[in-house]
């Protein structure tokens, strides 16, 4: 698994804009209010306690970005991931609350 900062991540996301590279599936395992709070255009809400019986949904080769509040989650998620075969797993590091600081300054924060 690889750590993904916001900037890197937001850098990501312009580029597949341009088509110069593929998106990556993001994917948010915050709780639903949490997700009312903030969230990331375009992220695929999934809570983690949703994601072991619901893993057969997700596409093991796409690249995926696990998020959570401060990347504890994720990365836990990002690990059951990898377990499974998911070859292409990165952690956005510091969560949604790092995108907040580093990308969205005017994003709602908790």
């Amino acid at each position: 698994m690889q750590q993904i900062s916001g900037r890197e991540l937001a850098d990501w996301l312009v580029e597949s804009s341009r088509n110069a590279r593929s998106a990556p599936v993001m994917l948010d395992v915050r709780e639903p209010w949490e997700c009312e709070i903030c969230r990331i255009d375009g992220a695929v809400s999934l809570p983690m306690a949703a994601v072991p019986p619901r893993v057969g949904e997700l596409d093991p080769e796409a690249e995926t970005v696990v998020i959570c509040h401060h990347g504890v989650r994720s990365f836990q998620v990002a690990l059951f991931l990898e377990r499974n075969g998911f070859s292409s797993v990165h952690n956005l590091a510091g969560g949604i609350n790092a995108w907040a600081h580093e990308v969205e300054p005017s994003m709602s924060k908790y």
